[in-house]
């Protein structure tokens, strides 16, 4: 996939809240469920963006130190339940807003692993209301996943 043509399948759906995030069960590829409204005559659509190849994954807190400290309490892990009057991030709304996501064409960690394995690599980084998502890759296959859909079930 050019570049031109995966940025504008990350661009694509803008309008989406992550769901989940993290590498697939044989922890090669990573992927990240997002959740696309269509309307209110619409179901909304769960689409899985698996990146493929993924050497490094690196996710960091967007909220600043302040956020953090006034939302330790195990009391905001549940947004049913969360005190108002607690302040702080109510962890617990089980989505983060998609804010975007850039391609990183200057990337000297993707051309070191182009060159070292043979293959393309790109940087991505994924911004939302809480995270900073970091990703380099080879491939991005997007697909529409099942209500249901489990990344990882315990046997």
């Amino acid at each position: 996939m050019d570049n031109a043509e995966l940025q504008r399948t990350l661009n694509e759906h803008i309008e989406a809240v992550v769901v989940h995030h993290g590498y697939t069960t044989y922890m090669r590829d990573y992927e990240v469920i997002v959740n696309v409204w269509n309307g209110p005559q619409s179901p909304s659509t769960y689409l899985r963006y698996l990146f493929r190849y993924c050497v490094e994954a690196r996710c960091e807190t967007f909220l600043s130190t302040d956020t953090w400290r006034d939302s330790l309490d195990d009391q905001l892990l549940d947004h049913e339940t969360a005190d108002p009057d607690l302040g702080g991030y109510v962890w617990g709304a089980k989505y983060h807003e998609l804010y975007g996501a850039e391609l990183r064409l200057e990337s000297e960690a993707a051309l070191r692993w182009s060159k070292a394995v043979g293959i393309d690599f790109h940087e991505v980084h994924v911004e939302t209301n809480a995270h900073d998502l970091t990703l380099l890759f080879s491939d991005l296959e997007v697909s529409e996943v099942p209500v249901g859909y489990a990344p990882f079930v315990a046997d």
